[in-house]
């Protein structure tokens, strides 16, 4: 059996394009996500966050978030609209 082997810049353009048609673009970008390193030190930046915050003052955010989130829900339910849709700023 004789396989060529494809230089891997050819290998992958041509998975980057066969890959969307077969499985859909936000599945191809999460399997090659898969394989990209991060950056930067995770630890690092975390304690820099949050250096000065508390996990009550974490919490107490992403409560008012939910919230603020639960009634945007609501008002679109009663409207009609769809989460995301366009909106008239003023």
């Amino acid at each position: 059996m004789n396989v060529e082997t494809r230089p891997l810049s050819e290998v992958t353009r041509r998975a980057v394009e066969v890959l969307p048609r077969e499985i859909g673009i936000v599945d191809t970008v999460r399997f090659i996500n898969q394989f990209t390193m991060g950056y930067g030190d995770y630890t690092e930046e975390r304690a820099a966050l949050f250096k000065d915050r508390t996990l009550e003052d974490v919490l107490s955010v992403l409560k008012a978030t939910r919230r603020r989130t639960a009634a945007s829900v609501k008002r679109s339910e009663r409207t009609g609209r769809k989460r995301g849709g366009s909106t008239t700023h003023r």
